[in-house]
């Protein structure tokens, strides 16, 4: 896993180009300012969740911000499972103002492109069995829905060996 920028040249084409660097004490309350659409709520914790969840949790997750140019547009978690070495994204969240303009795809373009720059075996992430726009995207992405199950949310993986 890296813990740097993703690097200078952002990831996504156009206007959806981001760059995903991590959460720090000059850009979290911005980060903490996201927001997501009210009809979404059922399917994100708000980001004040995922950043205690980073911060107090013990666990593998680590905070990224997702940014177009200077601005903050989104935020997205990052973790290795210790057992396989597999990359897992989790709590991608796109602020209500940003949505619409392929933000999503290009965070997770960037978080695809982080793995294979830590020469993980594959990339993991969970989401909650209604959300058809993020089922959709992830399968567009080539994510393949596992059968596995996570609390309430189902996995998909994108193997990333030849």
């Amino acid at each position: 896993m890296t813990d740097g920028a993703a690097g200078p040249d952002a990831v996504g084409g156009g206007s959806a180009a981001v760059t995903v660097t991590p959460v720090t004490a000059e850009n979290w309350r911005a980060v903490a300012d996201l927001d997501v659409r009210d009809e979404q709520r059922a399917f994100v914790a708000s980001v004040h969740h995922y950043l205690a969840l980073c911060a107090y949790d013990g666990g593998p997750w680590h905070p990224l911000a997702v940014y177009q140019g200077a601005t903050v547009v989104g935020f997205v978690m990052e973790a290795v499972d210790p057992d396989d070495g597999s990359y897992w994204v989790g709590g991608l969240v796109i602020d209500s103002a940003s949505q619409g303009r392929g933000f999503g795809r290009a965070t997770m373009q960037a978080m695809i492109e982080r793995a294979r720059a830590g020469s993980h075996p594959s990339v993991g992430l969970s989401f909650h069995p209604d959300n058809a726009v993020a089922r959709r995207l992830y399968a567009n992405l080539g994510f393949i829905e596992t059968g596995e199950v996570d609390g309430d949310e189902g996995v998909g993986r994108l193997s990333l060996e030849a």
